[in-house]
């Protein structure tokens, strides 16, 4: 008989080919390596899933610490606001012009220069005025002494009644000359008629001026005026004494608070807003009437609020969770968010202060892990 190798039929004992032996020794060898390499990385990469809801499950027994960065809640104010746009206004604001026709005679006032309500900023020629005030003096002074003769003459029976009452009437129109004549003597030096800063002069002395010519401008700019627009369903919002904020492009990084003092009762058509305006305190006069301003107008404030960063969020359908290091273990913790704002989330319920939340490397863990906390890399 010739020497032939028998081989056992499929699935029946018996010894092995050499090439199932060969190829069961390398997954053996295998899978070493990839425990070896798992060991080596310093921590065990896992995510399985709990099939009753599908929040991170467990880590296997005797997992190594996985490395994660966490830090502390924070505590901090949140604001809600309801955002707008609008243009700052001086607080008041006139041109400063005569009543009456003459030529400036100086400006005494420096453009951009502060001033007192009631100080000269104009003056004009006044000599016209005055001799026209000395001309009704004069004939004020005649009418007063027709106007005793005629009563005399009356009393003792030598006049009439009616160059009395010519006589009377002559009186009350010269003081009434006399009195027009000091109020246009007084229109020819204008003061400033509240306190403020001067602007740019449309007119240098010498210029004849109608009246109602601009001369130069006077503007109150501590405190100033803004005006802005919101929607109608805002209008619960907005009151007067509410507080608002603003901020303007050319001075990044400020904000600036002031009050609502006016809302306007009628509701635009149009637009379906309201016209608000409020004060903003304006001391050190960075802000100027005219800027372009964002307004948030502060709906609520909460002082002490709980605030995570937004990536230590894990969300699970319709809920949201965090995982606190409880331990040197991360605990998987449902939480209820609040308002969201500069990265943070404000957490309403499941964190307290003092409380540790993992905010990195959240894809290695699930509830009950093992975890190392390490500095952030350095930036």
């Amino acid at each position: 008989m010739n020497d032939v190798e028998t081989r056992p039929p499929v699935g029946t004992d018996g010894p092995q080919p050499m090439t199932e032996r060969r190829k069961s020794g390398w997954i053996g060898i295998l899978a070493v390596v990839l425990v070896l390499v798992g060991l080596a990385g310093g921590g065990t990469w896992y995510i399985t899933n709990d099939p009753s809801g599908g929040v991170p499950a467990g880590p296997p027994p005797g997992s190594f610490a996985a490395p994660v960065e966490a830090g502390a809640v924070r505590l901090g104010t949140v604001v809600i606001d309801v955002a707008a746009v609008g243009s700052l206004r001086s607080n008041e604001s006139v041109w400063i012009a005569p009543e009456i026709a003459g030529r400036v005679e100086d400006i005494p006032a420096q453009e951009g220069a502060d001033v007192e309500a009631g100080a000269p900023v104009v003056a004009l020629d006044a000599r016209i005025y005055r001799a026209e005030l000395a001309q009704a003096e004069a004939s004020l002074a005649l009418s007063e002494q027709n106007h005793r003769r005629a009563e005399e003459l009356v009393a003792n029976g030598a006049g009439t009644q009616r160059a009395l009452d010519e006589a009377r009437a002559s009186l009350a129109h010269d003081r009434a000359a006399v009195d027009l004549a000091k109020a246009r003597l007084e229109k020819t030096r204008i003061a400033a008629p509240f306190a403020g800063v001067l602007g740019m002069r449309r007119v240098s002395a010498g210029a004849y001026v109608s009246p109602g010519d601009p001369i130069i401008n006077l503007e109150q700019i501590d405190p100033l005026k803004i005006d802005f627009r919101v929607p109608e369903s805002a209008l619960s919002a907005v009151a007067p004494g509410g507080s608002i904020e603003i901020t303007v492009d050319a001075l990044p990084g400020r904000s600036f608070g002031g009050t609502i003092y006016a809302v306007d009762p009628l509701v635009d058509e149009a637009g379906r807003s309201v016209v608000v305006r409020a004060r903003v305190p304006n001391p050190d006069r960075a802000l100027r009437p005219g800027l372009f301003a964002r307004v948030a107008v502060i709906v609520e404030r909460r002082d002490d609020a709980v605030l995570v960063p937004e990536r230590a969020i894990v969300p699970f359908g319709e809920d949201s969770y965090v995982f606190r290091v409880v331990d040197g273990a991360a605990k998987l913790t449902k939480v209820v968010l609040g308002q969201r704002q500069d990265g943070e989330v404000e957490i309403r319920e499941g964190l307290g202060a003092g409380d540790v939340v993992i905010t990195d490397g959240l894809l290695k863990i699930g509830d009950g892990a093992p975890v190392a906390v390490v500095e952030p890399p350095a930036s």
